[in-house]
């Protein structure tokens, strides 16, 4: 079967009406059943729990509280490197931007622009510079850490689709990452303009950052924008900046020249957080 008629099922679901129930879900307190829950995920899954500052499944309270359960502590040590993984996962694709484009998939690139959320002049500092697309699965670790010091100068909410981010999803619908409601977080570093941008997907509830929270939902319809060039928010590399509630995609861009990308970092290569990404 090729991967457009896969995914030709996506197109046709409730997708928003979707999330939106299982965002609800997820955040319920149902005692037991929350725990029948969670057992079964673990084990679907094969989370390795023992990896969790809190091991005990009956201890979460809601799916949300498990899915975004801290790591223990020395778990993830942090490489001696410019920059270092920012999650655990698996790299969907990485490499150099072509003039404005990024490789999604054999056949399909997106431009800087479309995933910034329209804005040229934002993307402008990307042109030839270089991406890595990393996915996470259901049972990695979901939050998000810095792959190296950063100020914040922007955050956007740029809505959308909500297309499943797997590798056939990927393969399957054009665009998907500048596609599917995502979260741009733009930051000043030691080696220039970097974008994070956090991409939703098919039931994942929400995203947040730790300087703002939720910040979906709500999901008004309409680019949202939060200007931070005055309220200075500094990060470390390696220190946590948001999360997802239920797993998805990250994207990096990074501008010309500042990275050059470790040599086993290639397609569909499990990575983990905290892992030399580039020198």
């Amino acid at each position: 079967m090729s991967d457009r008629l896969a995914v030709l099922p996506q197109y046709l679901l409730p997708k928003q009406a979707l999330t939106t129930l299982m965002g609800r879900l997820a955040s319920k307190r149902a005692g037991g059943l929350t725990t029948s829950v969670i057992r079964w995920f673990v084990q679907r899954y094969k989370v390795n729990m023992s990896e969790a500052a809190n091991p005990d499944i009956a201890s979460y309270a809601t799916f949300n509280d498990f899915f975004t359960r801290e790591l223990r502590a020395g778990s993830r040590p942090l490489a001696d490197a410019k920059t270092i993984c920012p999650v655990d996962g698996a790299i969907s694709q990485l490499g150099p931007i072509a003039q404005d484009q990024i490789f999604q998939a054999k056949g399909h690139t997106y431009s800087t622009t479309a995933l910034l959320g329209g804005d040229a002049a934002l993307a402008a500092p990307f042109t030839n510079g270089s991406f890595a697309t990393i996915y996470l699965s259901p049972r990695d670790y979901h939050r998000i850490h810095m792959p190296c010091d950063g100020r914040l100068t922007r955050m956007i909410h740029v809505p959308g689709d909500l297309f499943s981010v797997n590798p056939t999803t990927a393969r399957g619908v054009p665009g998907l990452f500048a596609r599917n409601e995502r979260v741009v977080c733009m930051f000043d570093t030691p080696l220039g303009k970097m974008a994070l941008v956090l991409v939703g997907a098919t039931v994942v509830g929400s995203m947040a950052t730790v300087w703002h929270g939720l910040v979906n939902p709500p999901r008004p319809g309409t680019v949202r924008n939060w200007d931070y060039a005055d309220k200075p928010v500094n990060l470390l590399k390696g220190d946590e900046m948001g999360r997802f509630l239920l797993g998805s995609t990250v994207v990096l861009l990074f501008e010309p020249g500042a990275v050059k990308f470790q040599n086993d970092w290639v397609a569909a290569r499990p990575v983990r957080l905290g892992e030399a990404m580039a020198s």
